[in-house]
């Protein structure tokens, strides 16, 4: 309520639903509303899609001294005005928007499409008109990049085909001589039509569909699904804790891989094989616990598909003590280095103001000084009752991307522990009643925040939104690299280390 007072506006239709308040907005006070959300209220615009069935625009803004605000603004036209000018997060979403579904923000700065390759303009993915049998022409029609012009400007285009083992993605580089003046990444490669394919789809069918969409996030993808369908009804103790565990496991040996691609980066040879080590014996650990190396099939609608018996609890505390110790002198050997620290330091600098007004998450945000974490901030799950520190950086460069993810590492060990200590006997699932409405899972995945907004009718999914980190955090790394030379641009790359495929849905 306090919040609605704030408001410098006449009182919206409005009520409270599992904890959320929900704000009914005419299209023409969208923009406006948002906006004074984000720049008096410090929300952050989490994320922002249209509801073909109902005809409104979603937009999610979390603001952290208030809660979770959802604002649902029935159209009167084909579209509404853009919220980008204002709040500079809603591009992508706006861009997003105008493709799959045909609504148009009214004089958005860059209505280029954003994930469809070649594709109608009249055609959209995921207007209710769609008929998901039709068989699309491609136009041909080339992509227009920004164009950077003058005396010794050079254009290097890399990707999508890259030389190693990695997922499509096309920069498109401007240059005078080896700093970059520009930079302009082209995804979409690996669109699959996720959001698409989960309409009407058996809840546990959607489960698994859902824990694909990134390979290496499925816990994250897993739980955020759950989160939606529960809709705030109480999951078993054990099953709380025992997901946590499974989240935080996960989230190790992404870090591992990560810190492990930083070294490699640089000729690092020595630490980066280190790192391969420890993170291969985490994959090996979790085929171990449940049988999947990426943990796949671990939670379950309602709690957790997979239990820990005491020697299961054993194995993985022994684990986590020998993972600590083995952790250190990697550190050690890394930040003892000075050829490492040279090409790390100042290098991919992404500013907290850029990474506010983007709208950056997880260590992304974290290292440019943005004290930001869904566990902590809107926590859900076991990690009310968990003691953690949130790691935060203020140089916003590889180094201090690397160093949260480190800590991260050390704190997530410290969360296994305390986990098993508090893992008592008790019930594995509870049963869930058919969802209805809206729900919302909100998770911090190891790249950051991960939002799944599902509609429901009768049980069954209308509508499902999928706002992966890395969404969030490809356009920031655009302007990280402005400056750097061409050469630092894998480092940087692999300090993000975002995900292709949680974009491309």
């Amino acid at each position: 309520m306090e919040l609605l007072d704030s408001l410098p506006f006449p009182p919206f239709g409005y009520e409270e639903k599992n904890g959320r308040l929900h704000l009914s907005v005419p299209d023409d006070m969208l923009r406006p509303l948002v906006s004074h959300l984000v720049r008096k209220e410090e929300g952050e615009l989490s994320n922002l899609y249209y509801v073909p069935n109902e005809n409104k625009v979603m937009a999610l803004v979390l603001v952290p001294r208030h809660g979770i605000v959802v604002l649902e603004s029935e159209l009167e036209g084909e579209g509404y005005p853009s919220l980008t000018a204002e709040v500079p997060a809603a591009n992508w979403y706006e861009r997003e928007m105008m493709e799959m579904s045909g609504i148009t923000p009214l004089d958005h700065p860059d209505p280029r499409p954003l994930h469809l390759h070649e594709w109608p303009r009249h055609v959209h993915p995921l207007s209710s008109a769609f008929d998901k049998t039709t068989k699309v022409p491609f136009t041909g029609e080339a992509h227009h990049f920004r164009k950077v012009e003058g005396d010794g400007v050079l254009e290097i285009p890399v990707g999508p085909v890259h030389a190693g083992v990695i997922e499509p993605g096309h920069f498109r580089f401007s240059t005078a001589g080896e700093p970059i003046l520009n930079l302009e990444v082209r995804l979409g490669y690996v669109h699959r039509g996720v959001e698409r394919s989960l309409e009407g789809c058996a809840l546990n069918r959607a489960l698994r569909l859902v824990e694909r969409i990134s390979g290496d996030n499925g816990v994250a993808h897993a739980l955020a699904f759950c989160q939606a369908v529960e809709m705030s009804n109480p999951v078993p103790e054990r099953a709380q804790l025992l997901r946590c565990i499974f989240a935080e496991m996960e989230r190790i040996y992404n870090h591992l891989g990560d810190i492990g691609g930083m070294a490699t980066d640089v000729a690092f040879a020595v630490p980066a094989a280190e790192a391969s080590v420890l993170r291969e014996r985490m994959l090996r650990l979790n085929a171990k616990l449940t049988g999947h190396r990426l943990l796949w099939g671990s939670v379950a609608i309602g709690g957790a598909a997979r239990d820990l018996d005491e020697e299961r609890k054993d194995l993985l505390e022994g684990a986590m003590v020998e993972l600590g110790l083995a952790f250190e002198p990697l550190v050690d050997s890394i930040n003892g280095s000075p050829s490492f620290l040279d090409r790390a330091e100042t290098t991919g600098a992404l500013s907290l103001p850029m990474a506010k007004d983007l709208r950056a998450t997880g260590p992304v945000a974290r290292a440019s000084g943005w004290d930001r974490d869904t566990r902590r901030d809107f926590p859900y799950g076991a990690y009310e009752r968990l003691g953690f520190l949130v790691p935060v950086r203020r140089e916003g460069d590889v180094l201090a991307r690397l160093n949260v993810k480190v800590e991260e590492v050390r704190e997530s060990i410290s969360m296994v522990k305390q986990c098993l200590d508090h893992l008592h006997a008790g019930e594995l699932r509870s049963e869930v009643p058919a969802p209805e409405g809206f729900g919302l899972g909100l998770v911090e995945a190891p790249r950051g925040e991960l939002v799944h907004c599902v509609h429901f009718k009768d049980g069954k999914i209308i509508r499902y939104k999928v706002r992966d980190p890395s969404f969030c955090n490809w356009p920031t790394m655009e302007r990280a690299v402005l400056g750097n030379i061409v050469p630092d641009f894998p480092l940087i790359n692999k300090s993000y280390n975002l995900s292709y495929a949680g974009n491309d849905l």
